[in-house]
């Protein structure tokens, strides 16, 4: 089996996206927090609890539509127990999404019953969007403001700017960069957010991300992944993920000269899959995984 790789990945932009974080908190009375419904661990920053400390929350599960639902419910239930609203989205399709403005209501029921004894009816209720790079809060934002759009591309680090974007009467949400943290100092959240594209490929090695993450298929959705390659006389016990990656690029015929498998392109085409969902709907992290 292959080792982690080591991720680290803090340009200088997300020093300054923090310090904005921290700053435009005075002025929001709620915040929106995405995470990656395949990845709710790793994908939600540590820093973040601290920076948002005693502020109404709630927690969007997005890309739902390409998580496994069985793992989402658990996931859902769990931030339940912790008193912590949270509910499953597809930020593109928007699936999920008509429940966000009530759940934003409802983390704030208190503080609108004080606006109201106070005479401040019908006050506009202000939410800032929070997240990892590339997890959705562009595409949330597009979906509910109907024609305000904020820059969206499948790569991180697009958002580079606070902005404020009017959803429907009474509620604006303020987009924000996203922010990894200085360090991973488990390198299998760094990972984790490698296989999703929170990190970009271009600092990443790109084979040994694939192998890892062909390890972990092997171990969690087996079937699934010998159903999308064609593997099933393929014994996965015992057998390292380059072998693996060698079986999927053969099956697939991405050959070079000589007849040598290019592995290079099978990685790309793996975790381009992946990340698409065509391997199946899929969940890496667990309740109660220690990662």
């Amino acid at each position: 089996m292959s080792e982690a790789q080591s991720i680290q990945w803090f340009p200088g932009h997300m020093t300054r996206s923090r310090r904005q974080i921290e700053k435009y908190l005075k002025q929001v009375d709620a915040v929106a927090e995405i995470a990656d419904a395949r990845i709710p661990i790793s994908s939600r920053n540590p820093d973040l609890d601290r920076m948002i400390q005693r502020k109404p929350r709630i927690i969007l599960l997005n890309k739902s539509d390409v998580a496994d639902p069985s793992a989402t419910k658990e996931w859902i239930s769990n931030y339940q127990k912790q008193n912590i609203l949270a509910i499953a989205v597809d930020c593109k399709s928007g699936k999920g999404l008509r429940a966000f403005q009530p759940s934003i209501h409802q983390v704030l029921a208190r503080q609108i019953e004080t606006w109201k004894q106070k005479g401040m009816v019908g006050r506009t209720i202000r939410v800032m969007v929070i997240g990892v790079p590339n997890v959705g809060k562009s595409s949330l934002i597009n979906r509910l403001s109907h024609g305000n759009h904020a820059a969206v591309e499948n790569r991180p680090g697009v958002t580079r700017t606070n902005q404020w974007f009017p959803i429907g009467k009474g509620l604006d949400l303020l987009d924000t960069p996203g922010v990894l943290w200085p360090k991973f100092e488990n390198k299998i959240v760094g990972e984790h957010l490698a296989f999703t594209g929170a990190v970009k490929d271009d600092v990443l090695d790109t084979e040994n991300l694939a192998v890892r993450l062909l390890e972990l298929l092997c171990r969690l959705y087996p079937d699934a992944l010998q159903a999308r390659y064609r593997l099933e006389k393929l014994d996965f016990s015992g057998l390292d993920g380059w072998k693996i990656l060698e079986a999927i690029g053969q099956k697939r015929g991405m050959l070079i000269s000589g007849g040598e498998i290019d592995t290079e392109r099978a990685s790309i085409m793996l975790l381009d899959e992946f990340r698409a969902g065509k391997i199946g709907k899929i969940t890496l992290e667990r309740v109660g995984d220690t990662i």
